[in-house]
């Protein structure tokens, strides 16, 4: 596993692992640090979640998609839903986000039974997208989990602009 890699399976299993607080916190935090009650009762219902198995699942074909962006500019930031589409070439899984001004291409690599790595690159609004490995302004890397037959997502640690962790939420 590269040291990427490694670092951001770290900072997932930091960010998922529960949080006992006794209240004190909640004293204290700023504004600026939380986000919209509504939006961080979402982003709680997604990552709470169960996950499923990807084995017995194709993921060909039309999904509605969207972004959530944790910390940096601003706290918490739920997008609204664009269009997505994976395709499979017959070397695997390929997602397109085909609508929005914040867009993504690349490629699923088996990892475990209920985790998959993506591998993409980011491009904004009509550019064409740069291959993977053209640079960190550009590369994505992620890991994927399937919570449903009609639901998944793509956990993206660490992104090169605006927070520090996207969540892409994938729904038929």
């Amino acid at each position: 596993m590269t040291p990427r890699l490694l670092l951001a399976a770290l900072g997932l299993i930091a960010f998922a692992l529960p949080a006992h607080a006794d209240g004190a916190m909640q004293k204290l935090i700023t504004a600026a640090d939380t986000g919209d009650v509504a939006d961080l009762k979402q982003l709680d219902e997604l990552l709470a979640r169960p996950l499923v198995a990807f084995s017995d699942k194709d993921l060909t074909g039309n999904w509605k998609c969207r972004t959530i962006k944790v910390g940096g500019l601003s706290p918490l930031v739920i997008y609204g839903w664009f269009r997505c589409k994976v395709t499979d070439d017959g070397s695997g899984w390929k997602l397109e986000k085909t609508t929005g001004s914040q867009r993504t291409t690349g490629r699923f690599f088996d990892e475990s039974e209920k985790r998959a790595i993506y591998l993409g690159s980011g491009s904004v609004n009509e550019d064409k997208p740069k291959p993977y490995g053209s640079g960190p302004e550009t590369d994505q890397v992620g890991y994927a989990f399937r919570n449903s037959a009609t639901e998944w997502r793509i956990e993206l640690p660490a992104p090169y602009y605006e927070s520090k962790l996207d969540i892409m939420e994938f729904k038929r």
